[in-house]
């Protein structure tokens, strides 16, 4: 009978061991200094984003340069097109100076070509879509450059985008836009709006719960859909037992830094 009111965990022992390894490679290789020093927890309100549009093509424009700044990738190689004007194209080979992300990312070696993205015209209507689905691609670029793969390999790639995409401030968005209900008017939802998630919903909460707690984040939760509140306050309490009993050094020098 003691067991029977006793919460179940967000995620299991497996799951969560991978996300908070896959932290820790992200820290490692994506430059940690950016991450704590100028990562924000980008939320979905006028203060991030207050561009004023007049067409599709303006709104993906200004909301992927919004993305762009505060990934910290503006120096990028990167462009945007139309979708009709993206095209199958190699990875061109570039390198930094200095950090990998922020002001101080300033290219070493030039690319031959820019890295074209582009976005899908049915999320101009759900505008987290767009954010997050603009996330996860710079993410998914900034693996393939430092080429170094995510904790279990290949087969992680996707998942490990996502996660990066929280790491990099975006797990409001992530999070939010992991699954869209269908809602009680048939023609007003539009599956080919929708990204394509790698991680599901508890995951990516805990993803971002992580990112919340060692960036001190008091806000973002409210900014969650009503039914991912509970299941991000569960992360938060999971998150702190465990880092109360880690070992890991990397993640007890960053409670340290955290904690002051």
């Amino acid at each position: 009978m003691l067991t029977l009111f006793k919460t179940a965990p967000l995620l299991d022992e497996q799951e969560q061991q991978w996300l908070i390894d896959t932290f820790v490679w992200a820290v490692e290789h994506f430059d940690s200094d950016y991450f704590l020093k100028h990562s924000q927890i980008v939320l979905p309100d006028q203060q991030f984003f207050p561009d004023s549009v007049s067409s599709i093509e303006d709104m993906a424009s200004k909301v992927y340069q919004r993305v762009l700044d505060y990934a910290g990738m503006t120096h990028w190689p990167i462009q945007l097109v139309a979708p009709n004007q993206l095209q199958p194209q190699v990875f061109p080979q570039f390198a930094f100076s200095q950090q990998l992300r922020g002001v101080n990312s300033q290219l070493s070696i030039a690319p031959s070509h820019t890295i074209k993205v582009s976005f899908n015209p049915n999320q101009i209507n759900q505008p987290q879509d767009l954010v997050a689905s603009f996330a996860g691609t710079l993410a998914s670029i900034m693996i393939h450059h430092v080429a170094v793969l995510p904790p279990g390999g290949k087969a992680f790639l996707a998942q490990a985008a996502d996660a990066l995409a929280c790491f990099m401030g975006f797990g409001v968005m992530m999070s939010n836009t992991v699954y869209q209900f269908k809602g009680g008017c048939g023609s007003c939802y539009n599956p080919y709006a929708n990204r394509q998630a790698a991680l599901t919903e508890p995951q990516t909460l805990f993803m971002h719960a992580l990112v919340c707690h060692f960036k001190g984040d008091k806000q973002s939760k409210k900014f969650l859909k009503p039914h991912l509140k509970s299941q991000f306050t569960k992360a938060q309490k999971q998150i702190k037992a465990l880092l109360t009993n880690s070992a890991n050094p990397l993640l007890l020098a960053l409670e340290q830094q955290h904690v002051k």
